[in-house]
Parts: C-alpha cells; sequence; structure tokens
C-alpha cells in the first residue's frame, strides 16, 4: 500500500466497475488513499438493497445522489432523498433499501478504506462462498447468505 501524501483525484465518470452484489463504480481506493478511505457508487433498483450485515471494521457514510432510500441502523429507519446523508457506525447491524419507483444512486465512503475491495472479490463467486469472502473483509451477513439460500 502506498502512501497517502499527495492528492487522489476521481474525475467525473472515472473508476473501476465491480459487479458483486450489482453494479458498483469504485473511484477511490484504500492503496490509493494509505488505507485511510475508499469511495464507491452504486446503481440500485427500486425495491432493491443488500440484507442486514454488519462492518466490524470501518464506518459507513452514504450521499443518495438520486433516488428514495430507507437506512435501518440498529432500531433506527430513516428516509432519505436526493442529497440527503447518513453515516453508519461499525459493529451495528443495518442495511438499506431504494423504497422510491425508479432506479437509484448512492456515493458510499468507507472508512478506514478497504470494504470496496469486496464488490470485486465476490464477483462472479458462489453463493455458498460469500460469506467466507464477507469474512475476510470484516462483514457478516445476519443471518450467513449461505443459511438464506438454503431455506
Amino acid at each position: 500500500m502506498k502512501d497517502f501524501t499527495a492528492a487522489v483525484v476521481s474525475e467525473a465518470g472515472a473508476g473501476r466497475m465491480a459487479f458483486g452484489f450489482g453494479p458498483h463504480l469504485i473511484r477511490m481506493t484504500a492503496e490509493e488513499t494509505g488505507g485511510t478511505f475508499g469511495l464507491v457508487e452504486l446503481d440500485m433498483p427500486a425495491g432493491e438493497g443488500p440484507p442486514l450485515h454488519v462492518h466490524e471494521r470501518e464506518e459507513e457514510f452514504f450521499r443518495v445522489l438520486s433516488g428514495r432510500f430507507l437506512f435501518i441502523c440498529g432500531d433506527r429507519a430513516t428516509e432519505l432523498t436526493d442529497g440527503g446523508c447518513i453515516l453508519l457506525p461499525r459493529g451495528v447491524p443495518h442495511r438499506f433499501q431504494n423504497i422510491g419507483d425508479r432506479m437509484g444512486r448512492l456515493m458510499v465512503i468507507v472508512t478506514p478504506g478497504g470494504f470496496e475491495g469486496f464488490f470485486s472479490a465476490v464477483e462472479g463467486a458462489a453463493m455458498s462462498d460469500v460469506d467466507a469472502i464477507a469474512g475476510y473483509f470484516g462483514l457478516r451477513f445476519l443471518p450467513p447468505v449461505a443459511a438464506a439460500v438454503a431455506a
């Protein structure tokens, strides 16, 4: 990992696509920022969102670029639309969902960085391997993906 001693720039439309759990545009990585930061943008269809999960290593900051999203963090539910922001603490179960009637877009910042690599790591993986890959990134699904698929 290189030292973070200079500005990291991501021009409009720049980044690398990863397709694990849908298309994610990786804009900045831990590798580029000395481990401090990761930045991802994602488009999410209406009704979609990840299952309940916990990050053990990083906080997640979300900014709704377009659409309407519901965020559940612990026992709190928050609806946000264009321009709304939320910061989720590590170690607390959470999930989010596009509750609008059209494609939504989110900007997601993780601190420290590193989790942004998850989306490339699970790209093409068998569902039976997702929990192990998630564990490598300090992520736990509640219930585990393999158990949910088997049910």
